[in-house]
């Protein structure tokens, strides 16, 4: 039996769904624009559920299933740690370079003339645990052009959002916000990277602050990049900090708020 679309989007808000669940009903949300994030799916006017979990909502029009996971389906606004495997020209750039070979050396040099000035454009393919390689233009940094190209060796940790994330295509990505700036984005310098669920990562990211980040900014100084694809990068002053407070964060998913602070103090406690 079909399930029913709920009149009420808040009566599944923050409850347990499952795949086929209904949960939306556009025809009764009229002049209305919202953003479905992972797990979500619209067919014709009704929102449905494609894995299990619980649907959560944030202000102003957001909905997504929040579960835990360890691989990652990438979403359109997902900010996520990613790491360069590749580089590739892309297409245009391509063409050109079969262009300039098709000629023979006779009119090479006329060729070279006419295409002066034009650079070839590499973007980078970049891991970010979903189930294809993620596709990061060169275009996509604040200030970016053909001329002006980001260096980034292989292995390099960027800090990235999750801009097109279509079935059956290989995400894009990009290294500025909403308004073209850079502001948090880029390449993540030393420090040290660990994997979590992607449920662990939602929670560190959740507001009120997660207790064990509160529990360890009472006395740690740190910098921490957290991903929705269940990446977590930690930098401080100090090895033994950096270990610390990952290891807080890897002990933390099944412990309650009351056990996550109990946890902290006895790690600082072994440090002092």
């Amino acid at each position: 039996m079909e399930a029913k679309p709920s009149n009420s989007p808040k009566s599944f808000i923050d409850q347990s769904v499952a795949p086929g669940d209904v949960v939306l009903d556009l025809s009764s949300m009229a002049n209305q624009t919202i953003k479905l994030g992972g797990g979500l799916r619209q067919d014709c006017d009704s929102i449905s559920v494609m894995k299990s979990g619980k649907l959560r909502f944030v202000k102003p029009n957001k909905y997504w299933v929040e579960s835990s996971q360890k691989r990652y389906v990438p979403c359109v606004w997902d900010n996520v740690l990613g790491i360069v495997v590749d580089s590739k020209a892309d297409l245009q750039s391509k063409k050109l370079l079969l262009l300039m070979t098709a000629f023979s050396f006779t009119w090479k040099s006329h060729v070279e003339v006419a295409f002066k000035g034009l650079s070839v454009t590499v973007n980078f393919l970049v891991d970010i645990k979903g189930p294809a390689l993620a596709f990061l233009p060169v275009l996509a940094f604040e200030g970016g052009t053909r001329r002006n190209i980001p260096k980034f060796e292989m292995g390099t940790l960027l800090y990235v959002r999750v801009v097109k994330a279509n079935t059956g295509m290989n995400p894009e990505l990009s290294c500025t916000d909403a308004t073209g700036k850079a502001a948090e984005y880029g390449p993540l310098k030393d420090g040290y990277m660990f994997e979590s669920s992607t449920g662990l990562a939602r929670l560190l990211l959740s507001s009120p602050t997660c207790p064990v980040l509160e529990a360890l900014g009472k006395k740690l100084s740190f910098e921490i990049a957290i991903g929705l694809n269940g990446r977590v990068w930690v930098h401080a002053d100090s090895p033994s900090s950096v270990i610390l407070v990952s290891n807080a964060i890897m002990n933390s998913e099944s412990l309650s708020e009351v056990q996550q602070k109990i946890m902290v103090d006895k790690l600082l406690q072994r440090v002092q």
